[in-house]
């Protein structure tokens, strides 16, 4: 794979040094809060910054470093590259005619990048160039990108064409096409590979696809137009957002059965899980919101106000900051999560430099 150039390496130790910094600070906060200092009350997650982005932003995928954010401008017919450490974009990269979803690969040496009709095609950027290095032919109107833990395999949900392409990210070639439900739209990767799980929207399904065989194994039955998909770390459930019915419906992947749905915002578009599994982001496209949502309750416990109409979101590998694109707005919100040690609680984001005031530790 492709090694990052030294135009990557400054911003990536900015990264790394950012995350010592915070580590340190928890640290000492958490001295702090063992020695009595401080009676908590946890402050809300913050929108820290907007980044103006290109036209009609939609997909979003965070580098596997944390150092980079990959923001599809459907409108534009581009991607720009944004970096976390400054929170401005570096490099827009061109692709095909009217992109909608973005994945890297674990590696982070690559995005796949999907351009709707009339390409009907993915883009594979080079991250350490930020170039386009080749384009893979897919189905009709391609949507969403997924790629295994493993780096091996794309999956590219083809919205047009109710079916999914597979694409072997070795040869860049499409390995297999499976049919699934109509109108298919969101897709995710269990964390073990070994399944994809697929949201049809005028199906009011969800399609659940072994790597293996690249067969579908079940059909779940969901909320009406479900769109976007997010497995937890632990691969035991699956959070399906239901566009058409405000709400979110969670399968268990051990049964591929629905055991809980609970209400959201008006048209859930999107969904994200934090790295620890104990949060899920979602996007309300029609209320220019974000749902924070305890994994543990299956409740709302936060909203955030972002842009107008978002569309997807995404959350950093140290899960300090959610990424969010505002559709209407031609920007990107980000997001602080609020973090807390016992006591005290940290707004990681005015540590960082990246928004405003000299840091929140409420008391």
């Amino acid at each position: 794979m492709t090694h990052h150039s030294s135009f990557r390496r400054y911003p990536t130790f900015r990264a790394g040094l950012r995350r010592l910094v915070l580590g340190l600070m928890a640290v000492a906060l958490m001295v702090l809060g063992m020695a009595g200092v401080g009676a908590g009350a946890a402050a809300a997650d913050t929108v820290i910054a907007t980044v103006p982005v290109g036209s009609r932003p939609i997909g979003v995928a965070v580098t596997p470093n944390g150092a980079f954010v990959y923001v599809v401008n459907n409108g534009g017919n581009s991607v720009d590259v944004i970096d976390t450490a400054t929170n401005m974009v570096v490099t827009t990269v061109p692709v095909g005619f009217n992109p909608s979803g973005v994945a890297v690969t674990p590696d982070g040496a690559f995005a796949y990048v999907t351009n709707t009709f009339p390409s009907n095609n993915v883009s594979v950027i080079d991250t350490a160039t930020n170039m386009v290095v080749t384009t893979v032919p897919v189905g009709n109107f391609p949507r969403a990108v997924a790629i295994t833990p493993d780096g091996a395999f794309a999956y590219v949900t083809n919205g047009g064409g109710g079916n999914v392409s597979v694409i072997d990210t070795g040869t860049n070639m499409v390995i297999a096409t499976v049919p699934v439900g109509f109108g298919p739209s969101g897709v995710a990767v269990t964390p073990d590979g070994a399944f994809a799980y697929v949201t049809n929207g005028p199906s009011s399904t969800v399609s659940v696809i072994d790597t293996g065989t690249n067969m579908v194994v079940a059909t779940v039955p969901v909320g009406a137009g479900p769109q976007g998909v997010a497995i937890t770390p632990d691969g035991a459930f699956v959070y399906v957002t239901n566009f058409g019915a405000n709400s979110v419906d969670v399968i268990d992947t051990a049964t591929n059965m629905v055991v809980t749905t609970f209400p959201v915002g008006n048209f859930p578009e999107a969904v994200a899980i934090t790295p620890d599994g104990l949060r899920a982001y979602v996007v309300n496209s029609g209320a220019g919101t974000v749902d924070v949502i305890d994994t543990g309750s299956n409740t709302v416990i936060e909203t955030v106000t972002v842009g107008t109409d978002p569309e997807d979101v995404a959350i950093t590998p140290d899960g300090a900051f959610v990424y969010v694109t505002n559709n209407d707005d031609n920007t990107v919100s980000v997001i602080a999560v609020e973090t807390c040690l016992g006591s005290l609680c940290i707004d990681f984001g005015s540590l960082t430099g990246s928004g405003s005031g000299a840091g929140s530790v409420v008391s």
